[in-house]
C-alpha cells in the first residue's frame, strides 16, 4: 500500500485517514487527499512513503455532512484491512476516471 492508494481511498470514501508516526506525530491524509503532519513546525527528516509502510494501526473518520443528524465516528483499522479497503473494485493500475 502507497501513499497514493491511501489518498485515492480518501477522496472516495470521503474519509480522513490518521496514522501514528515512529517520532510520536500523527499524520493526517485528509478528505480531499492532503496528507498533513500537524505537529510538524519545520522540513521534516523523514520520509511519509517509509512512515506508512511502518505503521500498523489507522483511524478512518467518516466525514459529517451538512444536515447529518449522526455525529462524525473513527473507526480503527489493521494495516490488512485497510489494505483491503485500498483495492476493494479496482485492479492494479485503474483509475474510476479511465472509464470517463
Amino acid at each position: 500500500m502507497k501513499l497514493a492508494d491511501l489518498r485515492k481511498l480518501a477522496i472516495r470514501k470521503q474519509v480522513r485517514v490518521r496514522f501514528p508516526l515512529k517520532n510520536g506525530m500523527e499524520c493526517v491524509v485528509n478528505e480531499k487527499g492532503v496528507a498533513q503532519v500537524p505537529a510538524l513546525n519545520a522540513p521534516p527528516d523523514f520520509s511519509l512513503e517509509e512512515e506508512l509502510s511502518a505503521a500498523g494501526t489507522f483511524v478512518l473518520e467518516a466525514i459529517a455532512t451538512p444536515g447529518a443528524r449522526v455525529a462524525a465516528k473513527a473507526t480503527m483499522v489493521s494495516r490488512v484491512e485497510l489494505s483491503g479497503m485500498t483495492h476493494d473494485g479496482t485492479s492494479p493500475g485503474h483509475d474510476e476516471h479511465d472509464d470517463e
